[in-house]
Formats: C-alpha cells, sequence, structure tokens
C-alpha cells in the first residue's frame, strides 16, 4: 500500500473513530457482587472512592509498623467479596466477574495488587503472597520507615502473624 492512500485515508479513519463512543458501558454501573457480610467495613460510598487510601494505610501500619488489625486488609476485602459462584468456582483477577477487576475494568484503572498478592481468600489459598518477603524484596525495600524484623517477615510469610 503507497503512502499517498495511506494519508488519503486519514480523514475517513478519524471520522471513524471519532463516531465512536467514548465508552462501551452505556453509563451503567458495573454489578458488583454482594459480600458475604451483613455490613462492610464502612459506607460503600466512602470505600468506592477512598479503599485504595485504606488499603495503603492498612500496608503502612502492618509492614511500618507491625500492627496488624483486619479491618481494612485485603486479605479480609477478598474473604467477604470473593464467593464461589453457583457452580462452585471462584474468579480470578483475570476475569471481569471478581470482584476487583469489576470495577477497575470498568473504570479503565491498573489493579497492580495481585502482581504480588493473590486474589483468592485466604481460606481458599494456602499462601496469601506469591512472593518472598525478605527486607531485600524491592517493594518491601521501598519502605523507609522503621525497618520489618525478619521475625515479623518469618512471621507473615508463615500466616502466622495476626
Amino acid at each position: 500500500m503507497s503512502i499517498r492512500r495511506v494519508v488519503a485515508g486519514l480523514p475517513l479513519i478519524m471520522a471513524g473513530l471519532l463516531a465512536l463512543p467514548l465508552s462501551t458501558h452505556a453509563g451503567d454501573a458495573p454489578q458488583v457482587a454482594k459480600g458475604k457480610g451483613d455490613a462492610c467495613v464502612e459506607p460503600t460510598d466512602v470505600i468506592r472512592k477512598n479503599h485504595m487510601d485504606l488499603l495503603k494505610h492498612q500496608r503502612d501500619d502492618t509492614l511500618r509498623r507491625g500492627i496488624r488489625t483486619k479491618k481494612h486488609s485485603l486479605n479480609e476485602c477478598l474473604e467477604c467479596h470473593v464467593q464461589p459462584d453457583e457452580s462452585g468456582k471462584v474468579a480470578r483477577i483475570d476475569s471481569p466477574k471478581h470482584f476487583c477487576s469489576t470495577c477497575h475494568t470498568y473504570a479503565a484503572v491498573k489493579l497492580d495488587c495481585f502482581e504480588c498478592h493473590s486474589d483468592l481468600p485466604k481460606s481458599m489459598n494456602k499462601s496469601a503472597y506469591k512472593h518472598k518477603l525478605t527486607p531485600d524484596n524491592k517493594h518491601h525495600a521501598s519502605m523507609q520507615s522503621a525497618p520489618v524484623s525478619r521475625q515479623m517477615l518469618d512471621a507473615i510469610a508463615n500466616g502466622e502473624a495476626k
């Protein structure tokens, strides 16, 4: 194909692209699976808007300060919201039916928690981590506050930390 044909066809291509809808979602909010509990740890509007900040704060308390609580932990979110379907199968993170993927795909937001952490509830998965927890790990080493003790890392990796 000659360069002249490509250049001549550009206005037609551009017009076609502009005619496409900006969103394939016709304005409908995604259908998010309900959790198994009676209520979430925060009101729905707070969780939808601030869940990333809550998870980061939880991470900082856990890894930097050694404070482990369940209220805003990723494991607790998964435990409640990632449940088997009618056939007993659990959606994985690459499925649009996974609780986290539902909104992140809709909003076109990269979801990188599960590059290291499991996308399954801990009750369905022996280890919630896909990487070895060490002070040398790039992710953990970048946290410059109080260093995490070897004992704490071992306890976390073995599922003994509460």
